[in-house]
C-alpha cells in the first residue's frame, strides 16, 4: 500500500436506514493516502453511521465503499487488517494495568507473547504512558485513558485509523498533545479520518473537511476553501488621528473598490477578497500621511462554516437566496 495514487478510502452513494429514519443519505467521499480527513455535522447528522460502514460494523443498503482499493463488503478481512478504530469511549479493562490491556490486545491480534509484551512497551512509551505502565487504568486521568485506547487501535500499526471524537472531553493541555500525536502519525505514513465536534481541531488537522448534514455532505473542502465559500475576509484599520478617518476611508474603498465602514470615530472596516491589496491600501494611506495605530485581517471560521451550511443556517440562507 505504498502506492498514494490510491485512495485510502473512495465511498459512492451510501445509504443506511433505521425504520424510517435514512440516517444516511447518499454520502461519498474520498480520502487520499498520507492525509488527515475531518468528518465534521450536528448531532445525528449521521457521521457515526457513516464511520461504522467505513468501518466494516454496519453494511449500507447501498452504495460502496473501497479502503485502500479493497472492497468492504467482498473484501472484508483484507479491509479489517487495514484499519483501526477508536471509539469515542476506551474499550479497555479498568481493573488491569495498561501493561495487562496493551497485552492483551496483542495477543488478539495474533502476536506472541514475546512480541505482544514488546509492542506493549513500545506503544506506552511513544505516548507517554511509560511511567504508568503497572498502574490500574481506575487510576488513569481522563487523558490518559484516550492516549491508550489510540495507542490500543494501533498494536498493528493499521495505514488507516478512524478516530471518533478522540478529545471529547480532554483539557486543553492534553488535546494539544494528542493533536501533536495524529500529526506524527501521518507523518509516519498512516492517514486518519477523524470526526470531531471541535471545529477548531478540525481546522488545526485537517487537509479536507466534509461535513454532514441530515445524512448528506453538504460541503467538501479544505479548511481554508469552506471558510471562503461563506465569504471575504475584512480588514479592520484604526486610524490614530480621528480627524483622518474619513478620508482614509476613501482612500480605502478607491483602493479595495469596496464599501468601507467607519464602525466607531477612527475604525474602519472592509471586505477584502484579495489579501494581496493589503500593501496597496497601507502605501496609500502612508503617501497620504495617514497614521495607524491597528491593523488586522479576519477570516471567516469554521464557526461560520457551520451554522451557514447545516441546521436551521442552511435553511435560512436558501431562503435568502431564493428571495434574492
Amino acid at each position: 500500500m505504498e502506492n498514494n495514487a490510491v485512495l485510502a478510502v473512495e465511498a459512492h452513494g451510501l445509504v443506511k436506514t433505521f425504520g424510517r429514519n435514512r440516517a444516511v443519505d447518499g454520502v461519498s467521499l474520498s480520502v487520499p493516502t498520507g492525509s488527515i480527513c475531518g468528518v465534521l455535522g450536528p448531532n445525528g447528522a449521521g457521521k457515526t453511521t457513516t464511520i461504522n460502514m467505513l468501518a466494516t460494523l454496519s453494511k449500507p443498503d447501498a452504495g460502496n465503499v473501497k479502503i485502500f482499493g479493497y472492497d468492504v463488503l467482498r473484501e472484508t478481512h483484507i479491509v479489517r487488517q487495514l484499519i483501526g478504530l477508536t471509539g469515542q469511549f476506551a474499550s479497555i479493562d479498568e481493573e488491569l494495568t495498561a501493561f495487562q490491556n496493551l497485552t492483551i490486545f496483542g495477543r488478539l491480534y495474533g502476536y506472541s507473547c514475546k512480541d505482544s509484551k514488546r509492542k506493549a512497551n513500545e506503544l506506552l512509551e511513544e505516548f507517554g504512558l511509560g511511567d504508568a505502565m503497572g498502574r490500574s487504568l481506575s487510576k488513569f486521568s481522563g487523558g490518559m485513558r484516550r492516549r491508550l485506547d489510540l495507542a490500543v487501535s494501533l498494536i498493528a500499526r493499521p495505514p488507516l485509523i478512524f478516530l471518533d471524537e478522540p478529545t471529547t472531553g480532554l483539557d486543553p493541555r492534553t488535546r494539544t498533545q494528542m493533536w501533536r500525536t495524529i500529526r506524527d502519525l501521518v507523518k509516519g505514513g498512516s492517514t486518519v479520518l477523524l470526526t470531531t465536534q471541535y471545529l477548531d481541531e478540525a481546522d488545526q488537522l485537517a487537509d479536507d473537511i466534509v461535513l454532514i448534514d441530515r445524512g448528506r455532505v453538504v460541503a467538501n473542502d479544505t479548511p481554508d476553501g469552506l471558510k471562503r465559500s461563506v465569504g471575504s475576509s475584512s480588514l479592520h484599520l484604526t486610524v490614530k488621528n480621528a480627524d483622518n478617518a474619513a478620508d482614509a476611508a476613501r482612500i480605502t474603498e478607491c483602493v479595495l473598490c469596496a464599501r468601507v465602514r467607519l464602525a466607531k470615530a477612527s475604525e474602519l472596516t472592509a471586505p477584502m477578497d484579495d489579501i494581496g491589496k493589503l500593501t496597496d491600501v497601507l502605501t496609500a494611506l502612508k503617501d497620504a500621511g495617514i497614521t495607524l495605530s491597528w491593523i488586522n485581517i479576519f477570516q471567516p471560521t469554521l464557526d461560520e462554516v457551520f451554522f451557514a451550511l447545516t441546521g436551521e443556517g442552511s435553511k435560512d440562507k436558501k431562503e435568502e437566496n431564493q428571495n434574492g
